[in-house]
């Protein structure tokens, strides 16, 4: 089995599949194009975020069996047309749950201490003790929309606090000893921190918006460690300077491009030139993941999966 790399990752998925007997190649430079032009020669191909796999790509991939995606999302990906076409698609969100889980985590309890602005302001030499007056975890209702991998990561690390956890998805019958699944509309009038691990969908997008943030009974706290298209960006400022939002850690934006690299590669949106400037504001780099353990987990889930698949076909 022919298997073309596409981007780098832990060396353990190359000399994993190498063991298994698979041909791998490796090529991280060339355009989509170049790719595009060989990629019939292969069986399979590992990629993370460097390209859209769309209809040209498959169209001319005709002996692709399966992508393997290492992380959790298949946005860049055609799937319905990939799976058309009979190729199997692997994700590996259990690789990376974990260190979303404290990510999003360690941003709830920074907003809430408000360290990164204590930290700024130390650094100016500025001992502003009562103006950094932090509040306490226990005693809030936590909801998180979107009850899987990351969802379900995320809850289990709140189970040292005391506080009540309340998930809402559009499946039915997620919630667990962790979490209790309600309706929207409970959770809207419950909650005071709303943490999103949704996956990118038609559904998700822009979901996180005026309409939707008008809905809740209570102004509440915000994290987002999912996808950033699903937040309307210009909404989530309106609602910050209006103190219906309290606070928000983004580890993900609106603005990435599909690659998730080089955000400011086309100037600064206004809406972002604000959440830049908030005290309020806490942002990461699309990192939430992004662990020196996730890499190695994520190639190990990668190659686990794909073992199976080559088993279940010989």
């Amino acid at each position: 089995m022919n298997i073309l790399h596409l981007d780098t990752n832990h060396i353990l998925l190359i000399n994993q599949l190498n063991d298994l007997g698979c041909i791998n190649h490796e090529d991280y430079t060339s355009s989509k194009e170049n790719i595009i032009s060989k990629i019939k020669d292969y069986d399979g191909i590992i990629i993370r975020s460097r390209f859209t796999i769309d209809k040209t790509f498959l169209d001319a991939a005709i002996n692709l069996k399966f992508i393997g995606r290492v992380g959790a999302g298949l946005e860049n990906i055609d799937c319905n047309y990939a799976k058309k076409k009979g190729i199997t698609l692997i994700a590996a969100p259990e690789g990376n749950r974990n260190a979303v889980g404290e990510h999003t985590l360690a941003m709830l309890l920074s907003l809430f201490n408000k360290l990164n602005k204590a930290d700024h302001e130390v650094s100016q030499g500025k001992w502003l003790r009562e103006a950094n007056r932090g509040i306490e975890l226990d005693g809030k209702i936590v909801g998180i929309i979107g009850y899987g991998n990351m969802g379900k990561a995320f809850a289990k690390k709140l189970r040292g606090f005391d506080v009540d956890v309340l998930c809402y998805d559009i499946k039915p019958n997620v919630g667990d000893k962790n979490a209790t699944q309600v309706s929207l509309q409970e959770f809207q009038n419950r909650v005071d921190i709303v943490s999103l691990h949704t996956p990118q969908t038609e559904l998700t997008k822009g979901m996180i918006n005026d309409e939707f943030i008008k809905k809740f009974k209570k102004p509440f706290w915000f994290i987002n460690t999912a996808r950033g298209k699903s937040v309307v960006t210009k909404d989530l400022v309106e609602s910050l300077q209006s103190g219906k939002i309290i606070g928000a850690g983004l580890d993900v934006l609106e603005y990435e491009k599909s690659s998730f690299e080089n955000l400011f590669s086309s100037g600064i949106p206004i809406p972002l030139q604000y959440l830049i400037a908030s005290n309020n504001v806490l942002l990461s780099p699309h990192v939430a993941g992004w662990t020196t353990e996730s890499k190695e987990k994520l190639a190990q889930t990668i190659v686990d999966k794909i073992k199976v698949f080559v088993i279940g076909r010989s």
